[in-house]
């Protein structure tokens, strides 16, 4: 379980005048208990997000390992580690079909804010691990670099967000798009486009790794 109390400020970078953190929570499966893991989800979802807010819940459909989901959630409070219906009728049952846990702490970059899509689609997470310094010494180039895209038309930006515990100097993209076929089509045409291009170069002059993954959102998720 991820259990952290954040009271920090951050070290780098604009400050989030809000304060508030997102959890990002990565499970994995085995095959054979992925399904038993969702329907218990599912059924019991009530008992988490009456403590905190579920932004999203995806399957991985492509990108890196399957067998595995992602959610997001506004910051948990820390009344949920006494409630004991949750712990016996949603954690317990749920661990028991997990492999492996991973979980990071993130902000919203002070130039965004989480949106939502008016329709059903598909989504992207875009992870991008940057060269140490922090958005003092890449945010801008980065900023432009996304903004390229967006002004393409092609999807729709969902949220940035910075890791503050986990593994650092990483940068969260949520994109939505109405379908793979779509966005295959918006990144080929943007790739074309010497704005794009060149916001891109820049922005590449800071980064060590990127890793894109393709998300299906799930029945109970509210970003669809």
């Amino acid at each position: 379980r991820c259990a952290v109390q954040v009271c920090s400020s951050f070290a780098t970078g604009p400050r989030q005048q809000d304060g508030t953190f997102y959890e990002f929570r990565t499970c994995y499966f085995k095959p054979s208990k992925m399904n038993e893991f969702l329907e218990n989800f599912k059924k019991n979802v009530h008992l988490r997000t009456a403590h905190s807010e579920l932004v999203g819940f995806w399957s991985v459909e492509f990108g890196g390992r399957i067998n595995k989901v992602f959610h997001i959630w506004k910051y948990v409070r820390k009344a949920l580690t006494k409630d004991k219906e949750w712990q016996e009728q949603f954690l317990g049952p749920n661990l028991a079909h997990i492999d492996k846990q991973e979980c990071e702490i993130t902000y919203l970059v002070p130039w965004c804010k989480i949106e939502k899509p008016t329709k059903e689609g598909v989504y992207e997470l875009a992870t991008f691990h940057m060269k140490p310094g922090g958005p003092a010494l890449w945010g801008d180039a980065f900023k432009r670099a996304v903004h390229s895209h967006v002004n393409r038309g092609y999807t729709k930006l969902i949220g940035v967000f910075h890791t503050e515990y986990g593994t650092l100097n990483r940068v969260h993209v949520l994109w939505w798009h109405e379908s793979a076929d779509s966005r295959a089509a918006g990144r080929h045409e943007s790739h074309e486009d010497p704005r794009v291009v060149a916001a891109v170069r820049e922005s590449v002059n800071y980064l060590e790794s990127q890793q894109n993954i393709l998300l299906i959102p799930l029945s109970f998720s509210p970003l669809k």
